[in-house]
């Protein structure tokens, strides 16, 4: 068997970071004088307090995309008991929803092997595989969930492009968690609405520009019986146009009549300012996911 070169990193338990006070729990794989090797086209990141989270060096990397989803869906789910992740990739926002929901279950769908990989690494190297049921296979396939399965919090970062519309990347890993190779918005909206707990939330992040876009997921909804009951859209730097939008959903059939269709839209959030610098509202966003603003 060849032999993978390590990178080593030390893990030593630290109370701040630039700073910051880190907050939430520590993991097993932290003490005192804690090393860990990870293979060299691998890092080991930086996520939410104390967690971290393993990926490729030259493929699919966390975006603010992944984080915003998780932290917009388990700030406005009445409840979190039980969370479904669908398309996580290497397990960013089931993971970040875990540490903001520490008594939540949480169930995984992804269907590049590679990305499953390295999301068990990561929830192996966080504490989390008590709670974690990853599951390899697609989304669509009828199969992947018991017909009965029910969650309080769905989640998803779906691919926004369909095949062929643009610069596909140099790694099939990116160009699955880009284009639409397994499922669209629609089949996102379907899943989770077929899977909800009784007044539960399906939470994702999509483009709303251009408008074609937020057409899409406008439609996606309603097709699925869902209520968009909370959009915010997310301007990247200030002065520009916004470019993605966060959704909160709720099946129809669980709102009043009077609240179906009903959506409130908040004031956009900016991501930073003009000089680079991250926006004040955002700072203190990151706070509430355990990153140092």
């Amino acid at each position: 068997m060849r032999n993978v070169p390590k990178r080593h990193h030390n893990t030593a338990q630290k109370t701040h970071f630039r700073g910051y006070a880190i907050p939430g729990p520590t993991v097993p794989q932290i003490s005192t004088s804690g090393d860990l090797d990870v293979p060299e086209g691998e890092t080991l990141d930086a996520l939410c307090g104390h967690f971290r989270i393993i990926q490729l060096r030259k493929g699919h990397r966390y975006s603010t995309d992944d984080i915003l989803t998780a932290w917009y869906g388990t700030s406005w789910c009445p409840t979190v008991s039980s969370i479904l992740d669908l398309g996580s990739g290497i397990g960013t926002v089931a993971i970040v929803a875990a540490w903001r929901c520490p008594g939540a279950k949480v169930v995984t769908i992804e269907a590049q092997p590679e990305s499953v990989t390295l999301a068990r690494k990561s929830a192996d190297w966080n504490g989390l595989s008590g709670r974690f049921d990853i599951r390899e296979g697609d989304l669509r396939d009828p199969a992947i969930l018991g017909e009965d399965e029910r969650f309080d919090l769905v989640l998803g970062s779906p691919p926004y492009f369909p095949p062929g519309s643009g610069v596909e990347g140099d790694h099939p890993q990116k160009i699955a968690c880009r284009f639409e190779m397994r499922g669209t918005i629609h089949d996102y909206c379907q899943t989770a609405s077929a899977h909800l707990n009784n007044g539960g939330m399906f939470a994702c992040v999509f483009p709303v520009n251009p408008l074609a876009q937020a057409e899409r997921i406008a439609d996606a909804a309603q097709d699925a019986d869902l209520t968009i009951v909370r959009k915010r859209e997310v301007i990247l730097r200030e002065g520009e146009a916004p470019l993605l939008g966060l959704f909160a959903m709720i099946r129809s059939a669980d709102l009043p009549e009077e609240s179906r269709g009903q959506t409130w839209e908040e004031p956009p959030l900016t991501i930073r300012c003009n000089d680079g610098s991250v926006h004040p509202e955002y700072s203190a966003v990151k706070l509430s996911f355990g990153f140092p603003p």
